[in-house]
């Protein structure tokens, strides 16, 4: 293989062959493993539950989840190692109904999202099935905006 310029041999790699990319970078980088193991696994959160995340301003975000079905109870939201979780799990009364159409899924979850460093989790709220998460990212104050005069 020529020494070609970094554009170049990236250039090479169809999208079938981006595990062997990223071997190659991980073998030849330091540092960048946690960050390229959390891209390559991104696959593995599912769609359930559907979220929205909005962008309030340059320092606040929110983030929407819809979970029809569930109650407060049933809901853990937490942070751990940078990363936001929120676990389902419906507790049911011990009988279980017959269905003719199942179209709303209440099974067992757990989701996870990544945090900034800078980025913490404020007010928390479960109303009419749908749990928001107030996200606010913390600006250091060298880099808030001063008037001198």
């Amino acid at each position: 293989m020529p020494n070609l310029p970094a554009s170049q041999s990236i250039a090479r790699y169809s999208a079938a062959q981006l595990p062997e990319l990223f071997e190659r970078i991980t073998r030849n980088s330091i540092g960048v493993d946690d960050y390229l193991e959390r891209f390559m696994n991104m696959e593995r959160n599912s769609n359930y539950p559907p979220y929205n995340i909005i962008t309030i301003s340059n320092t606040e975000s929110k983030l929407e989840i819809a979970l029809a079905g569930f109650k407060p109870e049933e809901v853990t939201v937490y942070t751990e190692e940078g990363k936001l979780f929120v676990e389902g799990k419906r507790e049911g009364d011990g009988t279980d109904p017959t269905y003719t159409h199942r179209g709303l899924a209440q099974r067992p979850f757990t989701r996870d999202w990544t945090l900034s460093d800078e980025t913490e989790v404020g007010e928390v709220e479960f109303s009419n099935g749908l749990l928001t998460i107030h996200l606010n990212k913390v600006v250091p104050e060298a880099h808030k905006k001063r008037v001198f005069f």
